[in-house]
């Protein structure tokens, strides 16, 4: 399948795909480097290229991305919980090292493919390979996610992530306690040194408004580790991990922002998506839901921390007075 695209200014052409398939600057530069891009009919391999107006640029979209893409079911043997189901939403917890869908330089299963290969039904607002898809999780990041089973649904959760009314709450470990709970606004921008990486950006037109709280929960028995939680104003990619980063803090497990610590050990960085508050879409009706944390986080937790007075502070009413009390 090709798409066509008429260049109307001159730009470099990984922003403008970026911008025509709302895909990430990296996953244009996988496609770019692979040779799927033509620029007047020639095959062009440099992301920094600078299109000029008028120019036609042809990308070929890969099987991946494809609306036939064929899932490998022998691969969608995912360990994924089903907190609530409905005829109008699913909500449910993601593991950890699980993408949720295809993208140009995705190369295996994802989340949409097991909903699909689970014949649960999804809205179509969002596009084949994004089917039912209100919001994210990283790969790396486990937790509680609302999936959208019809288009009108799909609307009502989409508009209350813009006004707030719908959000999550975050647990994190981190490798220094905070100084104290702290709200971060600082605008973040890919990383022009790794492409992987966002960064904090002040001086970038393209820079995105980003505001992350931050709540302290809970000191290691060593007082060398802390839990906390977070809330998002805004859902920037790599928001959580780029703002601690910001101040010197990184989640365990977290290499790509700056963790030093035993890797061995840790196979992931240590945050969950633990909470999820919305209102139905249907019967207008608050509803609260968690997503239990999961073994590896947990056994850290036990091992490292006083678990009583963990399970006070993650009480639902506490975690959402904390952050009420902060503001």
């Amino acid at each position: 399948m090709n798409k066509n695209f008429i260049a109307k200014s001159i730009i470099r052409l990984d922003i403008f795909l970026s911008d025509k398939l709302n895909q990430s600057r990296n996953q244009i530069e996988q496609l770019i480097k692979k040779g799927y891009v033509k620029i007047d009919g020639e095959i062009n391999t440099k992301s920094g290229y600078k299109l000029k107006i008028g120019q036609n640029i042809q990308i070929e979209l890969q099987n991946d991305i494809k609306e036939n893409y064929v899932y490998d079911i022998k691969k969608l043997n995912f360990n994924i919980k089903i907190i609530f189901e409905d005829n109008y939403i699913l909500v449910i917890n993601k593991p950890s090292g699980l993408i949720v869908h295809q993208a140009p330089s995705v190369n295996e299963s994802t989340l949409v493919d097991w909903l699909k290969y689970k014949n649960i039904s999804l809205s179509t607002i969002s596009g084949d390979i994004r089917h039912g898809i209100v919001h994210r999780l990283d790969k790396g990041t486990s937790g509680i996610m609302v999936v959208a089973k019809t288009n009108n649904a799909h609307i009502s959760l989409s508009n209350q992530l813009k006004d707030r009314s719908m959000g999550r709450i975050y647990l994190a470990i981190i490798d220094l306690p905070l100084k104290d709970n702290i709200i971060i606004n600082k605008p973040i921008f890919r990383d022009k040194n790794n492409r992987l990486k966002m960064t904090i950006c002040y001086d970038n037109k393209k820079s995105r408004e980003s505001k992350s709280e931050f709540i302290k929960l809970a000191l290691s028995n060593n007082q060398k580790y802390e839990l906390i939680s977070a809330k998002l104003f805004t859902g920037r990619t790599h928001q959580i991990r780029v703002h601690l980063s910001s101040i010197n803090r990184h989640i365990l497990g977290d290499n790509l922002y700056g963790f030093k610590g035993e890797l061995n050990k840790i196979k992931r960085f240590y945050l969950h998506a633990y909470n999820l508050y919305l209102v139905h879409p249907i019967t207008n009706k608050k509803m609260f839901f968690k997503a239990d944390i999961p073994s590896d986080i947990n056994g850290f937790l036990e091992d490292k921390f006083n678990m009583e007075n963990i399970n006070a502070k993650i009480d639902k009413n506490n975690i959402f007075n904390i952050f009420n009390d902060f503001h």
